[in-house]
């Protein structure tokens, strides 16, 4: 039995790794992959030390940081948990590949997931044309025409990143434009961008590649066929809190619920990151809050020994 469990290799899991590295806890980190959503920022710059530096070069750092504790941490990579439950003297953790972990403590840092469209030709096209990630894939699409979907800080970033890589940009929002006013702002002023605002995506359309998305006004149901060689979906994330909605107490966003010390409603069970309810899902954040949640971590289990 380890001391510590930390679930999810990304800016939260990894600085919680080294805390409790450096308080000398015999822990296992368990991740599907190692940086997570930084690994999708393309560059980071208010990530302090750093006036600018890419996420995946950043993740790596963050990465090298961790192997500097061979002794304390052992780190399970392509391993994704699916079940968490409580047995004598912890808990226990399944992964996918059908083992078994057990600890005295965990700590869940597992982040978010892109939420997805969930229309026909999405899940059939994903990889030939649907993406939900500009940053990782825009470059691909050079000189083509391609729909952003969403109308939040992501789906404008998007924007800000495509209106420089493609030959056109659609920008289709169910709402209106809801993010920050100076990407608004940045994005109106390109002139190879077309807005839809209150229009849905029917169908993504294509045979072996996207070729064309069907959207319709929500207030006259007119509808329209777009012809884009490329989507991408920035409607938002969703926490991939599944693994432990029946140990603890998630909000209505399904984040799980904690406390100032990143503590749930089950002893000895710690959260941190962009899976918790903290707002605002920031690197430097999550990053803080899997120190504070391995510091608590470690007086938790001080207090079980005594």
């Amino acid at each position: 039995m380890y001391e510590l469990i930390i679930i999810g290799g990304g800016p939260a899991g990894m600085t919680a790794a080294v805390y409790a590295a450096r308080k000398k806890l015999n822990t296992l980190l368990l991740s599907y992959d190692i940086g997570g959503q930084g690994l999708t920022t393309w560059l980071v710059e208010n990530y302090m030390g750093y006036q600018f530096i890419e996420g995946r070069e950043l993740m790596q750092k963050f990465d090298e940081q961790v192997k500097q504790f061979p002794t304390d941490v052992k780190v399970e990579v392509s391993r994704r948990a699916e079940r968490l439950s409580r047995v004598d003297g912890g808990f226990e953790v399944r992964a996918d590949s059908g083992e078994t972990y057990q600890a005295k403590a965990v700590i869940l840092a597992t982040g978010k997931r892109p939420r997805q469209l969930n229309v026909p030709g999405e899940k059939e096209l994903l990889g030939r044309g649907v993406t939900y990630c500009a940053i990782c894939d825009g470059p691909l699409f050079a000189d083509v025409k391609v729909a952003v979907i969403g109308g939040g800080n992501s789906a404008l970033e998007a924007v800000d990143d495509m209106v420089k890589i493609a030959d056109h940009v659609y920008l289709v929002s169910l709402t209106p434009l809801t993010g920050d006013q100076i990407l608004i702002d940045k994005a109106k002023s390109a002139n190879n961008l077309t807005i839809f605002l209150e229009y849905e995506v029917l169908e993504i359309n294509g045979e072996s590649r996207v070729e064309g998305i069907k959207i319709r006004d929500l207030q006259s149901k007119q509808e329209k066929e777009l012809d884009v060689g490329g989507v991408f979906v920035e409607i938002g994330l969703i926490p991939n809190s599944d693994l432990v909605k029946e140990l603890v107490t998630l909000n209505r966003l399904a984040e799980v619920e904690v406390n100032c010390g990143n503590e749930t409603g089950a002893p000895g069970f710690f959260a941190a990151g962009d899976v918790t309810s903290v707002p605002d899902k920031q690197i430097v954040i999550a990053a803080g809050e899997g120190a504070k949640a391995a510091l608590q971590a470690h007086r938790y289990l001080q207090r079980l020994s005594k």
